[in-house]
């Protein structure tokens, strides 16, 4: 039984509240019962600072040599180069492998058994009695039975390799004993990767032994049949490839924001070969991920994007030779009275996603903490698996896998089709339109009860199907028009509902299909979507997410509306008295103090377990500088004899021999904001700039009043999230 004390943070994660978040409402009393001084959210994450890195890589760019520079040049396109290339390569083997995995729980291919169904069936004529190489395990009522014993199998075998990807946290509170765990191979790690993105840091998360643990459990996840893709996860596997490969180069290995950089790109090969949408990827990583991408970086995105593109085309894991995943052809198009059955798709994107993105919430937050299936994630993985055979076998359309879905709706029915589906919605529309509802209610079900279950995990393919479904079914009632024209346009408006994506979405479903005449339903249909959704809850599912996950996550422009409901001013944000007494260090003329008194406070730092913040110096009330945490540790960390450490250097007189300088590790110019400034001016700085930390002063005096770390924005932010839930 795992500790009473723990907190777990992952793929069905319970809801993470981010903690009593104190501001500067001082309460004396209160402040005496705490032994530790004031905790703060988020403790377990530390944050880099972005311009910090920023003068590190100025600093030794500038002591390059000039052929030095040249390969400095050629460093960022090398890398994502072989981003691309060893993307692309995994991609292949994870694309092949799951498809033969799928087709296992129906039967074999006698001439190569690890061949799935479509390349052992080259030729398929189901009037001459289908595919004679493909051999099914049973006929009868066994066969059902036999086909939910692999599924149950498949989801418990990538449940178990993903619990061997359990990671704890840093004690937060060592007096409490309070740990946080979470699952690195859960989910789709797209809102981890965001949070990384973002300026903090997740140790582990994007190794080699997730990589490998997340490409192997999304195998058998997929091809258990559940209500999930491999789209995500195949954006946390190009992610942990990407901090592999920046590992080889000095320029990323040795600055924490050219790495976040070309993680960026890796994001952007990700979703490309997971659709075959290069240009999709790039604006993927742009709208969704990504909250630095200057043009370096977009540049960088479109190189690596088309690299794995290239790489995967000449892989060809379709067996088509084409990119195209879900390519089509229609004989007819659309009319402007079609815009209406166009805008009514989007509504129903817009209804599913806000249904699915609260549904999935709520489950979250009351299933999921349920201590049997908190406490044995595999049980509810075990449950799911098994509902979801039993409510889909039965339908020959939701049987299949989600991308042979995409394809079966898609599809346009001639009088030479051979389709299941073509030839029932010929002999009996009636039995057709049934199957097509009882799919749309399946998915929705059965996806919000699978996400976020310890399995890796992605909801890009179920919200496509979805959509599919409704647009077919929609599509049948139309004359002058083929289903599968609606269908896409469906798939669409529900991806759209669910994620809140719009002009990556809609070039990724025209790379999808090579349908290029029907992006203005797609434009119609995406931002009908996103309007409707918004309207029903203003979060998408990523955002959500974080939010029961517990990452921290500073959405500039989502904390700026908030901050401006809230009509607060940064004072809000000021450590309470008893903080900013065990943060502050009084500086004599001379600049310097007692190594026992940062001892000491280092010691207090070390209580509070925020691993980030740090001192304030400050002579008569007037800012002199800051130094962090992890430096003023290195620094008392040398072995000298000094009862003495000079903080501030004017650049007059020689240090003394008993004296230790640490003025180097001093920031003496720290941003500085008025207390009445408004909170958007915080946000801002921490946003656009990347900060760690700003100092506070008086509004007439100027004497320093509070530090505020970038932890405590993101608390005070999302406590005015929670409490909107």
């Amino acid at each position: 039984m795992p500790d009473k004390h723990i907190t777990e943070i992952s793929g069905d994660a319970q809801a993470a509240s981010p903690g009593p978040l104190l501001t500067n409402e001082r309460d004396e009393d209160d402040n005496e019962l705490l032994s530790v001084g004031e905790r703060l959210p988020y403790n377990e994450y530390t944050t880099i600072d972005w311009m910090h890195e920023l003068i590190k890589d100025s600093t030794r760019h500038r002591h390059l040599s000039s052929k030095s520079r040249v390969f400095e040049s050629l460093q960022g396109w090398l890398a994502a180069a072989l981003i691309g290339f060893f993307t692309a390569v995994v991609a292949y083997i994870v694309d092949i492998t799951q498809a033969s995995v799928f087709d296992w729980k129906d039967g074999y291919c006698s001439t190569s058994p690890l061949l799935d169904k479509g390349r052992c069936c080259k030729v398929f004529d189901e009037l001459e009695g289908g595919c004679s190489d493909w051999r099914e395990w049973m006929d009868g009522w066994g066969k059902g039975p036999l086909y939910l014993a692999v599924a149950v199998s498949y989801g418990i075998l990538s449940a178990g390799l993903t619990m061997t990807t359990r990671h704890v946290l840093p004690r937060v509170d060592c007096e409490k004993n309070e740990t946080k765990i979470m699952y690195m191979a859960s989910g789709s790690g797209i809102p981890e990767i965001k949070t990384i993105l973002s300026g903090f840091v997740i140790k582990g998360f994007l190794g080699f032994r997730v990589l490998f643990i997340k490409a192997t459990g999304a195998v058998f996840a997929v091809g258990s049949g559940m209500c999930l893709g491999k789209e995500g996860p195949f954006v946390h596997i190009s992610a942990c490839v990407g901090n592999i490969v920046a590992r080889l180069f000095p320029k990323y290995r040795d600055n924490a924001r050219k790495q976040r950089e070309i993680i960026s790109a890796s994001c952007a090969a990700g979703l490309s070969v997971a659709f075959g949408a290069p240009i999709g990827g790039v604006l993927f990583s742009f709208e969704e991920i990504s909250t630095y991408f200057p043009r370096k970086v977009l540049w960088r995105s479109f190189f690596c994007s088309l690299i794995a593109a290239a790489t995967l085309k000449q892989l060809n894991p379709l067996g088509t030779g084409k990119l195209i995943l879900f390519e089509t052809s229609y004989n007819t198009t659309y009319s402007p009275l079609d815009y209406f059955f166009f805008v009514f798709l989007g509504i129903f994107g817009g209804v599913f996603g806000a249904a699915f993105c609260k549904a999935n919430f709520l489950w979250s937050k009351k299933f999921r903490r349920i201590p049997i299936i908190r406490n044995h994630p595999v049980l509810e993985v075990f449950a799911v698996v098994a509902l979801t055979g039993i409510l889909q076998y039965p339908n020959p359309i939701t049987r299949q896998g989600g991308d042979s879905l995409i394809k079966s709706m898609l599809v346009e029915c001639t009088k030479d089709s051979k389709d299941w589906l073509c030839s029932v919605e010929k002999n009996d529309p009636r039995a057709a339109r049934m199957w097509l509802i009882y799919g749309v209610f399946t998915k929705l079900f059965l996806t919000t009860i699978t996400f976020g279950c310890k399995v890796p995990s992605g909801i890009i393919i179920p919200a496509l199907d979805a959509g599919a479904l409704c647009g077919r079914l929609v599509g049948l009632s139309v004359v002058d028009a083929s289903p599968g024209i609606f269908a896409m346009v469906g798939a669409a408006a529900a991806l759209a509902g669910v994620t809140r994506m719009t002009l990556s979405l809609c070039v990724i479903m025209f790379e999808l299909t090579g349908e290029l005449e029907f992006v203005l339903p797609h434009m119609i249909a995406i931002l009908v979507a996103k309007w409707t959704a918004d309207s029903l809850e203003k979060e998408g599912i990523y955002d959500l997410a974080q939010m029961i996950l517990g990452h921290p996550f500073l959405d500039a422009e989502a904390a700026i509306s908030a901050a401006r409901k809230e009509d607060a001013l940064v004072r809000k944000l000021i450590p309470p008295k008893q903080t900013m007494e065990e943060i502050t260090v009084h500086l004599g003329s001379d600049g310097c103090v007692s190594r026992d008194l940062l001892e000491g406070k280092l010691a207090l730092l070390r209580r509070r377990g925020l691993m980030d913040a740090g001192l304030v110096l400050v002579e008569d009330r007037m800012l002199r500088g800051y130094i962090s945490e992890g430096e003023l540790e290195f620094g008392l960390g040398k072995e000298l004899d000094c009862n003495s450490v000079r903080l501030i250097c004017d650049g007059e007189g020689v240090t003394q021999e008993d004296t230790l300088d640490l003025s180097m590790f001093v920031d003496q110019t720290p941003m500085v904001l008025s207390e009445l400034a408004p909170m958007e001016y915080a946000v801002e700085l921490f946003g656009k700039l990347g900060l760690r930390y700003v100092c506070v002063t008086r509004e007439r005096t100027g004497e320093l009043i509070g530090v505020v770390i970038k932890k405590r924005l993101v608390g005070y932010l999302e406590s005015i999230r929670s409490s909107a839930h």
